[in-house]
């Protein structure tokens, strides 16, 4: 049912005290019921009265939290805390249509690498993501990969994203997923065979979970096949290398090519060379 209130009835039925401030037009003031404006100055995401009863009038708060707080660059108030890690599995009461909507904002807007953070420590990650939360702990060779573990090298591909679309965020995302299950230790040398053709049918899972479009589907499924073929595009044949190059999905690929090697070892030869192959081929096409 539908019931009418007055203007502090309404802000104390909000999700957090950042959103419950009013404006006054004629009086040129904000009209502060909850103590947002505290909030605000301490940089921190606080719920409106009981965290409890805020998180479960509606369990999407709990992405809602940690997406306001990552891309803000708040913290989250202790108590608020607490009661979002205790009630995390309440968030498979929410459609996935919803949880999806809120992953496009929490990770195509700024700090998504924090955002991927705080979901892994809140447990939500393990709730609605088990596949990217089973990265922590998956060691790589530390020549190719001295910042560490899977999860911390796809947190770092997080941070490196500027205002990326659907399909760069989700690829950076997803990219390592079939690393996991693929991973292998032979003679003190760290394996993941064909971790890129797994990663694709994860992801391609995951992605249908979450009700992504067909479309999108393709593109970011295209970003976690390929992501490995970039290593060998010196040894490609020309003919083959255009081919690579003029794919729809390409100039999403490099660049997730050049935060992959920034958030590793570093080394940007490859992706050099195929900036300079794609200008001769733009040449050669007048």
């Amino acid at each position: 049912s539908v019931s009418f209130t007055d203007p502090e009835e309404d802000a104390r039925r909000r999700d957090f005290t950042a959103n419950g401030l009013f404006y006054d037009p004629l009086k040129k003031k904000i009209v502060d019921f909850v103590g947002g404006t505290r909030d605000i100055k301490k940089k921190q995401i606080r719920a409106i009265g009981e965290p409890e009863e805020r998180f479960l009038e509606d369990h999407l708060r709990l992405l809602r939290a940690v997406r306001f707080a990552a891309n803000l660059g708040f913290q989250i108030e202790p108590k608020t805390w607490s009661v979002l890690k205790h009630l995390k599995n309440k968030i498979h009461s929410v459609s996935p249509e919803r949880i999806r909507d809120e992953l496009v904002k929490m990770l195509t807007r700024p700090h998504a690498g924090r955002a991927l953070e705080l979901m892994s420590e809140s447990g939500l990650l393990g709730e609605i993501l088990p596949e990217i939360e089973a990265m922590r702990g998956v060691r790589q060779q530390v020549d190719f990969h001295p910042e560490g573990d899977v999860f911390v090298h796809t947190k770092l591909l997080m941070d490196q994203l500027k205002s990326p679309s659907i399909g760069l965020a989700f690829g950076a995302l997803l990219h390592d997923v079939g690393k996991p299950p693929t991973l292998s230790e032979e003679g003190g040398t760290i394996h993941f065979y064909d971790h890129a053709h797994l990663g694709a049918e994860i992801a391609g899972r995951i992605l249908t979970r979450l009700r992504y479009s067909n479309r999108e589907i393709e593109a970011i499924v295209s970003c976690v096949a390929q992501h490995m073929k970039f290593a060998d595009v010196k040894k490609m044949r020309i003919g083959k290398l255009k081919q690579f190059t003029v794919r729809d999905n390409f100039q999403t690929e490099l660049e997730l090519h050049r935060i992959d090697c920034l958030s590793s070892h570093g080394k940007l030869d490859l992706y050099r060379f195929l900036k300079r192959k794609v200008k001769e081929f733009a040449k050669e096409a007048l």
